[in-house]
């Protein structure tokens, strides 16, 4: 019984001890993650930003999506893939404005291509669709017509996926460039004249993908929205 009772008072002596160190071990624990919340972490550069003249200091339009985009909720790579995807979405619609503003100006592919006929199983013609807007020749493109641009676009996408530097390249495990955190660039690596890339050659490209991209939205609108461009405002 002596027994006993020195081994119960031992365990009772053990508990507070016990209780205290998991206690200690929370406390810890909530400091270190609050230590890493307050902590002030370094700004991913954003490249190309738009600035936005303040009082205080010069800030860019945006800076408080990018920091959270890039720091809180992505990393570095993801203000890489961000900017790629800037940068494809400016050069698709600056080839959308050429285009369209050929065939405003009837620079169409019926004053240029040998061929009469756009689909001879469709029998529709380039000269039929010089006639139409540029939309409604859109939507008279045959499926056809519609994969192959489909297709031709996929090849571009795939070649940047497992292409680094103009060159094939895969790692160890099978994974392509493209797939790997920061490993889409926007840069296919194909420079056939050889041009320098300079920094501001590449903001240029960035800030007249950005014009195209508002230029190709306006004159989409006041082709499908009767009176959506110029907007009327009251004064």
């Amino acid at each position: 019984a002596a027994l006993l009772a020195l081994l119960a008072g031992s365990a009772a002596a053990f508990a507070p001890a016990q209780q205290g160190g998991a206690a200690r071990t929370t406390t810890t624990t909530s400091l270190s993650a609050e230590k890493e919340l307050l902590e002030i972490k370094e700004t991913v550069p954003c490249f190309g930003a738009t600035p936005l003249w303040t009082p205080d200091q010069p800030v860019f339009i945006g800076e408080n999506y990018w920091n959270k985009l890039t720091s809180e909720y992505g990393s570095e790579a993801t203000g890489t893939f961000l900017r790629a995807a800037e940068l494809k979405h400016g050069r698709s619609a600056m080839i959308a404005t050429v285009g369209y503003a050929f065939h405003k100006f009837g620079w169409t592919l019926d004053n240029i291509s040998p061929h009469e006929y756009l689909s001879v199983t469709e029998g529709i013609k380039f000269a039929d669709l010089a006639a139409m807007t540029p939309l409604d020749a859109m939507r008279s493109v045959p499926a056809e017509g519609w994969t192959q641009m489909f297709c031709a676009i996929a090849l571009v996408e795939l070649y940047e996926l497992t292409h680094k530097d103009g060159k094939w390249a895969m790692d160890e495990g099978g994974v392509a460039p493209g797939l790997r955190p920061g490993g889409l660039t926007g840069d296919l690596g194909w420079n056939p004249l050889s041009i320098a890339i300079t920094e501001r050659r590449r903001l240029s490209e960035l800030q007249n993908g950005r014009a195209a991209m508002f230029a190709i939205c306006a004159w989409v609108a006041a082709d499908a929205v009767q009176g959506s461009v110029p907007l009327n405002l009251p004064w």
